[in-house]
């Protein structure tokens, strides 16, 4: 009888993204110091696992973990008067889009994309810093935004998107918007809450493409 097939999430190596052999992962974590990955039987959940960061995992049984009435109430519940905002990525790199909704009725209210040869993660900080600006532009400088990458929440608070993508002429267009966005963050303050979607407490995010 064949093995099943594994997925393999490294967060930290030579590389990261999702890889599908053994082999490959060696490669990319073998004498790498502090290296973070892990193995997960179905790809739909490395997808969702590569959104998140290793120490969500670290430890923990990666077939899906419900969480108990009493778990969930440690989480409260979201601020539903808030925006969300989510990426797509088919592949790492791949087709690759960003978009904010309202948190309460999930209206989107932008959508940007598809761009040629992205990464989720930088699909989640482009949303962030687009929703950002949209709130100080209309002056909701109170209201708060929801994101599921806590990756794209420190690339904002640092004020640098640190991908290690290489860009070509086919991705020029996601690294001119990444240049507008960190030049943005570097001239411009806020003071709307940047919030971390608890998925396994509240579900999939709002803003979420649903093509899990």
């Amino acid at each position: 009888m064949s093995k099943k097939k594994k997925y393999y999430v490294v967060w930290k190596g030579k590389e990261t993204g999702i890889f599908s052999s053994w082999a490959i992962c060696k490669k990319m974590v073998e004498g790498f110091e502090g290296a973070q990955y892990k193995s997960f039987a179905d790809k739909n959940e490395a997808e969702k696992a590569f959104k998140k960061s290793f120490n969500d995992y670290k430890g923990l049984d990666t077939k899906t973990k419900k969480l108990s009435a009493a778990e969930k109430e440690k989480y409260g519940s979201p601020v539903l008067e808030s925006i969300s905002v989510d990426a797509a990525c088919s592949g790492n790199p791949g087709i690759m889009e960003y978009r904010g909704v309202l948190t309460h009725n999930k209206k989107e209210i932008f959508i940007k994309g598809p761009f040629k040869n992205g990464t989720n993660n930088i699909g989640e900080f482009l949303a962030l810093v687009h929703g950002i600006a949209l709130l100080k532009s209309k002056k909701m400088d109170n209201l708060p935004i929801y994101s599921d990458s806590k990756i794209a929440i420190n690339w904002v608070k640092q004020k640098q998107c640190k991908t290690n993508i290489v860009f070509d002429c086919s991705n020029k267009d996601i690294l001119d918007l990444i240049k507008r966005a960190e030049n943005w963050l570097k001239n411009n303050s806020y003071s709307n809450p940047i919030l971390k979607w608890e998925t396994k407490a509240w579900g999939e995010i709002p803003a979420d493409f649903g093509r899990k």
